[in-house]
């Protein structure tokens, strides 16, 4: 049968057989928070110049630039790349989690967004330190490379399901993106809670989609957003780090 606008849509099979703890729920949703002193609000990752230069300034504009990036960057790098860091992290497998670091880090193509990534991977890591993850403090030095790993390393810690952890890591970007928006282009709270809305529906199978790229095939080249990332290093007048 032909699926219609109405067809329901059917949980994907490695999903099934996952299920949250209440308590593994919330701790999902302290990693996800705004109020994680992560530092995430300092950062555009490019979208401040591209307000500047006018490939973003409006609602639908917005919309696509960040459709781009959600299906295209996050599903076939990002979410892939934290699948590789979770499963090293259920091993205990540190020697990969650095190797992972290293492939993650030689995708950062600016030295705006390098930086972010160590800011943010440090801050990660003193979070779990704070609350006393397992392990945190004595791999540190592995942990606080990136954001990803210690995010994975807290997801495995706490029992979060890999796919639930995904979902989380990819809203809290996508949040994030929509916040810098509604300040820098400007665009009001209620746009801004659409343009949320309406990319939440692409998440899932993002995820799912993100869940298949195999080890060799991780990556993906944005040259407008590394583009933008290069210009803002030099922008004028500018609210935000990358």
């Amino acid at each position: 049968m032909e699926p219609t606008a109405n067809t329901v849509r059917t949980t994907p099979i490695h999903m099934l057989t996952e299920s949250t703890s209440p308590l593994a729920q919330l701790r999902l949703h302290q990693l996800i928070s705004p109020n994680l002193p992560l530092g995430a609000f300092s950062y555009s990752q490019g979208l401040e110049w591209a307000v500047e230069c006018g490939w973003v300034n409006d609602e639908a504009t917005l919309f696509q630039w960040l459709r781009d990036q959600l299906q295209g960057q996050m599903q076939q790098q990002e979410l892939p790349l934290l699948v590789q860091f979770y499963r090293a992290s259920e091993n205990t497998d540190f020697g990969k989690t650095q190797y992972w670091n290293n492939e993650l880090l030689a995708f950062r193509e600016t030295s705006e967004l390098r930086a972010e990534e160590f800011n943010r991977g440090r801050a990660m890591c003193q979070v779990l330190m704070s609350l006393g993850v397992a392990k945190a403090k004595e791999n540190r030095h592995i942990l606080q490379q990136c954001q990803h790993a210690g995010f994975a390393w807290a997801c495995v810690n706490w029992a979060i399901p890999l796919a639930d952890g995904l979902r989380g890591f990819a809203w809290s970007w996508l949040e994030n993106a929509v916040l810098a928006a509604v300040k820098i282009v400007p665009l009001g709270q209620s746009s801004g809670q659409k343009v949320l809305f309406k990319l939440c529906e692409d998440i899932p199978d993002v995820v799912a989609k993100a869940l298949d790229v195999k080890e060799k095939d991780i990556g993906f080249s944005a040259p407008a957003v590394t583009y933008a990332s290069c210009a803002h290093e030099t922008q004028y007048t500018r609210l935000y780090r990358s």
